[in-house]
């Protein structure tokens, strides 16, 4: 025991003879000058520390530096590339000595860094960190590794960080961002417990502003292994110009979890809402592998994107496209990227509004990996049927390819039509098959390059625009010398099936077997619609099975096949009939007939 004392009272003795030396003989403001001289031999920048170094010694190893700086190199303005007004880091003496780190306090207040781009390219960090020689990397590699400090426990006290301030000023631009970190705080904290952190940032940049602030839990294991932020809660604000509706706000609030030792991040996102738009989900990151493998899982509610952008900014915006894309060459874009991307998406919506087109319950699964965009599953709710669609877009070749497969099923024709294309042609329950590929993405070239091919079925509709029994019997009015008669019903022709198939090549869509039926006539023709100026040109040949003037009437025309025409554009559509060719037809029957009666009297 009384051993015990004797090593006890020595060790103190030492102790306190070390800070009579390092407070009375020793004064560390009388090194200042050596490093100075030292940071300017190896930066050739101005080193400044305006203030006194202070040490703390007992029951912590501290000390408190204040007044630093850095110059720029000599023309920049500002002149600063770093400023520091006060640095404080305090360790607990005792807990040393048996390899505990205990840090009692660490604040840094006031940094500014003033990073310049000039314009002729010059940056604040030219001339900065000389290369260690190669002699000097091999001797120091052994003493480096015989003197590695097992660390047995941390503890820190706290961690204050206020008032830092970034500017990256680029001259040849003329702009200046300034990213701030106003506070950022850390409370009592040790190995294997949870600590409680907050922070608060600000981004002034040329087109917007950004607020953030948000706040958790800070977890980090014994053995350094793990990290793991829980309930963190970020709430964002960005302002600017650019950002929809000029203004955008943002709630994140998720768990964190990173694995070190098997280079694997997992983030499950319990919540995110911005813009009246909410999702849930989870992400998985593994980074350990040469291309990072992600996995992303979402769940969104609904999405207005009529809301993001008024109208007006949307033509604006668009108009501008148009022009710039005058102005420039079209070239194909660079996909090169796919092939760092490993990526497995699963994403539903719960509805998406996009240039006034509903669409309800999308369920999309989707994979990126190889340079290859795979869609193996999509569909959707719309316009009381539904959707389904696989596709593919392959970028590994300078000119991207792709194919895909789209099927509706039930879908109300005419307020799809309306809603997407501001088109009022036609209408009924839709079914509809079309599988195609090309390549190129040059928008020119997708029209053109395209080929597809598919079928289509409308049950129960009508064409509007258009009313074949009325011009018909105007048709048969004429043909009895009656020029007077007036069209005065609705343009609208009803149908009980509509029936087709299409291909397109060059931008044409061709149908060569279009066959309407209803209860009056029955229709066939075909025709090609012109994707690229939005024309169309329709031959159509339509025979009358039913009575036009009503029941038990009688139809000058029943029999003859009717020509009809439809030309123009799409939005548009001009429907005639070719009088000419009835004309023709009707003489041609009425002299046939004629030939037989003739035939029949002089006996042949």
């Amino acid at each position: 025991m009384k051993a015990l004392k004797w090593l006890l009272a020595i060790v103190a003795s030492v102790i306190l003879l070390l800070v009579i030396y390092l407070t009375v003989f020793f004064d560390p403001n009388s090194f200042k000058p050596q490093i100075v001289d030292a940071v300017k031999k190896q930066t050739g920048r101005d080193f400044v520390i305006s203030q006194d170094l202070s040490w703390s010694f007992f029951p912590t190893l501290g000390i408190n530096l204040g007044g630093i700086s850095l110059s720029n190199p000599e023309n920049f303005s500002p002149s600063t590339l770093v400023e520091v007004n006060q640095a404080v880091a305090s360790v607990a003496l005792m807990p040393l000595l048996s390899q505990q780190v205990e840090i009692a306090q660490l604040s840094l207040d006031g940094l500014t860094m003033n990073i310049v781009t000039k314009k002729d390219g010059s940056t604040s960090f030219d001339g900065l960190g000389g290369a260690a020689s190669p002699e000097t990397t091999t001797a120091s590699e052994p003493a480096s590794s015989a003197n590695t400090l097992e660390l047995q426990s941390l503890q820190i006290g706290g961690v204050s960080i206020t008032n830092t301030t970034i500017n990256v000023i680029d001259e040849a631009a003329e702009t200046k961002q300034i990213f701030s970190l106003n506070s950022l705080n850390l409370g009592e904290f040790s190995l294997g417990n949870a600590a409680d952190f907050a922070y608060e940032f600000t981004a002034q940049m040329p087109d917007m502003m950004l607020a953030s602030s948000g706040n958790g839990q800070l977890t980090i294991s014994e053995d350094l292994t793990q990290v793991i932020m829980a309930d963190l809660t970020i709430n964002t604000d960005v302002t600017g110009e650019a950002i929809p509706n000029k203004s955008v706000s943002s709630q994140l609030i998720t768990d964190i979890n990173v694995a070190l030792d098997a280079k694997k991040l997992d983030v499950a996102i319990k919540q995110l809402s911005a813009m009246d738009i909410s999702a849930t989900g989870d992400v998985s990151l593994n980074y350990g592998a040469t291309i990072p493998k992600i996995n992303l899982q979402l769940d969104v509610g609904d999405i207005d994107v009529d809301k993001l952008l008024p109208p007006s900014e949307t033509e604006a915006k668009a108009e501008d496209t148009e022009q710039v894309a005058a102005s420039k060459p079209a070239v194909e874009p660079d996909l090169s990227a796919l092939k760092t991307i490993d990526l497995t998406l699963g994403m539903s919506v719960k509805s998406i509004k996009v240039a006034n087109l509903l669409t309800q319950n999308w369920v999309m699964k989707a994979k990126v990996k190889d340079g290859v965009a795979d869609l193996t599953q999509f569909s959707a709710n719309l316009y009381e049927g539904s959707i389904k669609a696989t596709a593919q877009l392959d970028g590994r070749q300078k000119v991207a390819s792709y194919r895909f497969d789209e099927t509706l099923t039930g879908v109300q024709f005419r307020p799809l039509l309306k809603d997407a294309a501001d088109i009022d042609l036609i209408s009924g329950a839709a079914n509809f098959k079309i599988s195609g590929s090309g390549k190129s993405l040059i928008p020119d070239n997708l029209k053109k390059n395209l080929l597809a091919q598919g079928n289509f079925e409308i049950a129960d509709g009508s064409l509007y625009g258009v009313n074949i029994p009325q011009m018909i019997r105007s048709a048969q009015d004429k043909l009895k010398g009656d020029l007077s008669a007036k069209n005065t019903e609705e343009l609208k022709t009803d149908f009980t099936s509509l029936t087709g198939s299409f291909s397109l090549k060059n931008a044409v869509a061709t149908n060569p077997d279009l066959a309407m039926a209803s209860p009056l006539i029955r229709l066939s023709g075909n025709g090609s619609a012109n994707i690229d100026n939005e024309t169309v040109d329709y031959k159509l040949t339509t025979s009358v099975v039913g009575s036009l003037a009503g029941q038990g009437g009688e139809d000058a025309l029943a029999g003859v096949d009717i020509p009809l025409t439809i030309t123009g554009s799409m939005k548009d559509p001009k429907f005639g009939i070719d009088t000419s060719a009835l004309l023709d037809s009707k003489l041609k029957d009425e002299t046939d007939k004629l030939k037989g009666k003739l035939f029949k009297k002089l006996g042949f």
